[in-house]
């Protein structure tokens, strides 16, 4: 029997250019290639629990402009529920995206409709919450929405996971009460914890920092480096898989929405972090958002170089 996983979050479409390296401030540079694919964290993690083994809903908004109708038709590919996916009038929201040769990118993000997500449409969709074992939020969508959630899925007994994404500064304290696992990146734990995360030294002084203002389970994704997980008791360091990179873009979306699959069909922390690492190193040897995320058998095949 699959699990179910609900997600909270934005959708976006990625409007992706390649060049040989991002530019810099007032450059212009002659990109590569150019295309548009579905995107937006919400999305991501919701199409990556899909494909790695879980039943999800996802729960957000678009617009009433022609992305609007592509960003639910590749949620209802994957067969994900968008029973609550909300049409709004006007422009759903859009991510630039600019990747360069060594597949490193920079992202503006336009919310568009995902601003319209509000506490009074998860109230509409509580019954799809309530039927959740795990339920993951991010922050591309309004923060009183994100607040909402996460004290409404703590009140039903699920499993919680916070993608702090994008993190300009730390959180509401109040916040952490209700998180089961806060899920951020070196730039994201930097944000948070105000401890520059560069290595896995400094990234366990942040972990240690966020499980000090209220955080229950840190689990830290270092790239390359591999991911940190941090609870009261200690630190878990799980080295990362070794591929050649051809496209980061998705690869924390891919991890966060394969943990959750993982953990909601059973697994242990240590299973769903190494699982989920398996899926998000499949995902960077592709290039886009919802295209790159692996399958599960993907994963179950996978070997590492």
């Amino acid at each position: 029997m699959t699990a179910k996983v609900v997600v909270v979050g934005s959708l976006n479409m990625d409007l992706v250019t390649r060049a040989s390296r991002l530019p810099r401030a007032g450059e212009t540079l002659i990109g590569q290639t150019f295309y548009t694919v579905p995107g937006g964290k919400g999305a991501n993690q919701a199409v990556a629990s899909a494909r790695l083994g879980a039943e999800v809903a996802m729960v957000g908004c678009v617009g009433t402009d022609t992305y609007g109708k592509q960003l639910r038709d590749a949620l209802l590919v994957e067969g994900v529920d968008c029973q609550s996916v909300i049409t709004m009038e006007g422009s759903s929201g859009v991510a630039l995206i600019v990747v360069d040769d060594s597949s490193q990118n920079a992202i503006v993000i336009v919310a568009g409709s995902n601003g319209e997500l509000t506490s009074s449409s998860l109230q509409m969709a509580d019954v799809v919450l309530q039927a959740a074992d795990v339920i993951i939020c991010q922050l591309e969508v309004p923060h009183s929405t994100v607040g909402y959630t996460l004290k409404r899925a703590r009140e039903l007994g699920k499993t919680v996971i916070l993608n702090p994404a994008p993190a300009s500064g730390p959180l509401p304290v109040e916040w952490y009460a209700s998180i089961d696992y806060l899920i951020p990146n070196e730039s994201e734990a930097s944000a948070l914890s105000g401890v520059t995360v560069d290595s896995l030294v400094s990234a366990k002084l942040a972990a240690t920092q966020l499980i000090k203002v209220g955080a229950s389970k840190v689990i830290i994704t270092l790239g390359a480096q591999g991911v940190l997980f941090a609870d009261g008791r200690g630190f878990e360091h799980s080295v990362a898989p070794k591929v050649k990179a051809v496209d980061t873009t998705a690869a924390g979306d891919t991890f966060v929405g394969g943990f959750a699959a993982a953990l909601a069909n059973g697994k242990s922390e240590s299973e769903a972090i190494r699982f989920a690492q398996a899926a998000a190193a499949l995902s960077v040897t592709h290039a886009g958002a919802q295209p790159s995320i692996p399958r599960l058998y993907d994963v179950q095949s996978f070997t590492p170089s």
